[in-house]
């Protein structure tokens, strides 16, 4: 078979798997999502047959669903009559219970442990003070160099190694059918995803470290099908019968259903309830308004910013809509800040504000000092001449360091945060065009005008207060290898703060708001000020980018901070769920670096919605929902919805999916336990000395304990607030988006303003089931207070 031929069944194969993010940009993303084109049902039925997965919620957390009450009895008999499924809920747990779940022995052990020593020094980056040699050639070249030195094999000197991956599989492979060559290379890619979800992701991203050491699937596979061979194990699969029982399967498939519906009636009580409750009367100006990140933990800050004064807020996509790169002040690297799938096309860096180029000229002197100090100290740590002496010399030092970070947290992160911000106190964004790979341009009017406008058509905003805040989020923790899964998804897992601050400096200039009022009708008073500013989602605490904010505005300002201040408080004991002082809990969580569970993240997100903040500022939805402002009769085409269920609504999916799986299979998807993790080549983490690299969250990042749940593996509840005719007509022309529906990977709801806010519900193939108001009924445990949906499906 040509290579040609390989190529094209390796692609088809790499569906299996999909992309491990590296720590330092760890985006989520939905690890099936090579099935997405298949049923949800089947792609979990794939996946547990090729990975060896569960792919389920065990028996335990079905459990305590069910003990909580969050899986409502009449829906879950719906949902098993409706299969013929007879057993009672009781009945089905002990079932779970009984289940079979014990793992396979692993024949292709020793094979892995060896692949993934051979992955982990091809594609260390950085870390290792020795590097593999040759690693410029890739991978497949610079192992078959270094293979005979490799103790764990002996390579026969009168078998030499083919000078090529092809020719490596097409000798293994010798007479295979079409078919048994997909299956083997499925099956072997299978073997180590998270090792192989890496390679994906270098080849995609297309970064410094695979453009100068590349390897491919295909080299990957030629080393690991020629050590098979030379192991003496099958290359070829067996097919294994499952020992899963089918029924089961079904039964658990209606648990997740009915649990998924049961969450879906109490939003849709909670939001008709709110929509029927809406005020006619026009509310009077904000003080100010803030615009915060799509993101599940804006929820609650929201509702305890608005709770503090007269304040307005909404939703918007973190990255406020500027594709961009931003190069840091302090090591002048260029990092993207916008959604992982968006090529960035712009550049923004630092600028001396006026009248202030020698402090930005002390601070570029300071950090060249600061960075030649960090990188000294670590080689004299990690060298061999010199890391016993220095480790010595410096004991003292380390110890009093530890103590203080273990005694002090909460004082060390004051300290800390003090010159965190200092260079946005003279400094100021600059925005480029990214002409080319290594030239920029500047963009034009018309360009930073289309930035602004296409923020406030996504958001239908109309009026505009003194002071609007575009409120970008970070987090802060210690000792914590996926710090950068707690930052901003919609930046790549960076911080949105450059984003906040870049489209606060466009929205104030004269140019710009005068094109908006001439070609677009959209008036910006000329006494707004538009401010950037950044929520760190461990403390709840807002700092605001004001350096630059006039006179007039700082009476106004100052209240908005104490305000804010306040926010934070309230917020964080309602977070913690902590009587005392939560704001000093949350601080000294920060900056713990014994601290597992610094703060949850994305966890217990259930729900996206997209509508008016009137349709939800009365509700606590318990940090569980991703909130879009949008308002449809300001959205005459339709246009704005389109783009956010192209763009927020899958994302929040792939969100959505990565926390399902991380929490159905933690060793397969997700990161494992944090207290035995090692970092390896500065990308990725193993579980103790080695194996396969983790793709996904760690277990802190998911439960309580090890036993008990915190988030909820439930699929995403798109609820919008739109015509349905609208929504079906951009439906009709994204088959994307239909396609992710009829496979049921998203529920959608739409709650229709032309039909009294009725409620309905999407079936498949652009069809629709309406909820009809009897279909609401009180739920019988009166202490709940929740509203219950019978589903008449």
């Amino acid at each position: 078979m040509s290579p040609e031929n390989y190529l094209k069944q390796i692609n088809e194969a790499s569906r299996v798997i999909g992309k491990t993010w590296p720590l330092y940009s760890f985006v989520t993303s939905n690890p099936l999502s090579g099935y997405e084109a298949s049923g949800f049902a089947e792609a979990l039925q794939e996946a547990e047959k090729l990975l060896g997965a569960n792919v389920f919620p065990e028996a335990s957390l079905y459990r305590q669903a069910w003990n909580n009450g969050d899986i409502d009895r009449n829906i879950l008999k719906q949902e098993l009559e409706a299969r013929r499924i007879s057993e009672s809920p009781e009945l089905c747990l002990q079932l779970f219970d009984s289940e079979d779940l014990q793992e396979e022995e692993n024949e292709f052990q020793e094979l892995d442990r060896i692949m993934a020593k051979w992955m982990g020094s091809f594609m260390d980056e950085g870390m290792a003070e020795w590097p593999m040699p040759n690693r410029e050639l890739g991978f497949y070249k610079a192992w078959r160099k270094l293979a005979k030195y490799d103790d764990d094999f002996k390579v026969d000197k009168n078998s030499k190694i083919p000078e090529t991956s092809e020719e490596a599989i097409s000798i293994v492979l010798k007479g295979l059918s079409e078919e048994d060559l997909l299956k083997t290379f499925i099956h072997h890619l299978a073997a180590l995803p998270g090792w192989t979800g890496y390679i994906n992701y270098r080849i995609a991203s297309g970064s410094f470290w695979q453009e100068k050491y590349p390897i491919s699937l295909q080299d990957y596979l030629g080393v690991r099908l020629w050590l098979a061979k030379l192991l003496k194990l099958p290359v070829i699969p067996i097919e294994k019968r499952s020992g899963k029982d089918n029924r089961i399967t079904r039964i658990q498939l209606c648990w997740l259903r009915a649990w998924e519906k049961s969450w879906q009636q109490k939003l849709i009580g909670s939001l008709q309830e709110s929509a029927s409750n809406q005020e006619n009367s026009e509310k009077k100006l904000p003080d100010a308004q803030m615009v915060f990140c799509i993101d599940t933990r804006s929820e609650l800050i929201r509702r305890h910013v608005e709770a503090s004064g007269n304040y307005e807020t909404f939703g918007y996509a973190g990255f406020f809509g500027i594709a961009m790169d931003y190069v840091g002040v302090k090591d002048g690297l260029a990092r993207k800040s916008c959604p992982p799938i968006v090529n960035s096309a712009y550049k923004v860096s630092e600028i001396p504000q006026a009248q202030k180029e020698e402090s930005m000229q002390k601070l570029q002197k300071d950090n060249q000092v600061f960075a030649f100090s960090s990188y000294f100290l670590k080689r004299m740590k990690h060298m061999l001449p010199s890391a016993f002496g220095y480790v010595e010399g410096t004991g003292i030092l380390y110890a009093a360091s530890l103590l203080a970070r273990t005694l002090t947290p909460g004082f060390l992160y004051k300290e800390k945060k003090k010159n965190e911000n200092l260079h946005e106190h003279f400094c100021e964004t600059d925005l480029q065009r990214i002409y080319s790979d290594t030239e920029l341009s500047e963009i034009e009017l018309q360009e930073k005008v289309t930035i602004v406008k296409g923020g406030f058509d996504m958001m239908g905003w109309k009026d505009f207060s003194p002071l609007v805040i575009f409120t970008g989020h970070g987090s802060h923790t210690a000792n914590n290898a996926f710090g950068s899964s707690l930052d901003c998804g919609a930046c790549a897992a960076s911080p949105g703060r450059n984003n906040a601050r870049m489209l606060a400096k466009l929205a104030n200039m004269k140019e710009v708001r005068e094109v908006l009022r001439t070609e677009h009708d959209i008036k910006i008073p000329e006494n707004t000020v538009f401010v950037g500013a950044e929520h760190n989602t461990t403390t709840d605490e807002i700092v605001l980018f004001d350096s630059q904010v006039p006179e007039s505005h700082q009476e106004l300002l100052t209240e908005l901070k104490k305000d804010l201040e306040k926010a934070q408080i309230t917020a964080t004991r309602d977070r913690l769920k902590f009587e005392g002082d939560g704001k000093a809990l949350a601080e000294r969580k920060a900056n713990n670096w014994s601290d597992t569970r610094p703060e949850w993240g994305l966890a217990k997100n259930a729900g996206f919605i997209v509508g008016p903040r009137s349709l939800t500022e009365k509700t606590n939805l318990d940090s569980r929902c991703f909130l879009h402002s949008y308002d449809w009769k300001q959205d005459a085409e339709g246009k704005a919805l389109e783009t956010i269920m192209q763009g927020p609504m899958v994302v929040t999916q792939w969100i959505n999916n990565h926390y399902y799986f991380s929490s159905v299979d933690n060793e397969t998807f997700g990161g494992g336990n944090k207290i035995t993790h090692n970092i390896t080549g500065r990308f990725g983490v193993v579980q103790g000395n080695g194996g396969d690299l983790k793709m996904g969250l760690p277990l802190q990042s998911l439960r309580q304990t090890d036993t008990e749940m915190y988030h909820q593996p439930l699929r995403l509840s798109v609820m919008i607030n739109a015509p349905v005719a609208r929504i079906s007509e951009i439906l009709s022309r994204n088959e994307n988006l239909k396609m992710l529906l009829d496979n049921e990977w998203i529920y959608l709801l739409a709650m229709d303003p032309l039909q009294g806010n009725k409620v309905k519900r999407y079936k498949k193939n652009m069809n629709w089931e309406e909820v009809m108001d009897n279909e609401l009924i009180v739920s019988k445990k009166p202490e709940s207070k929740v509203l219950e949906l019978v589903d008449p499906a």
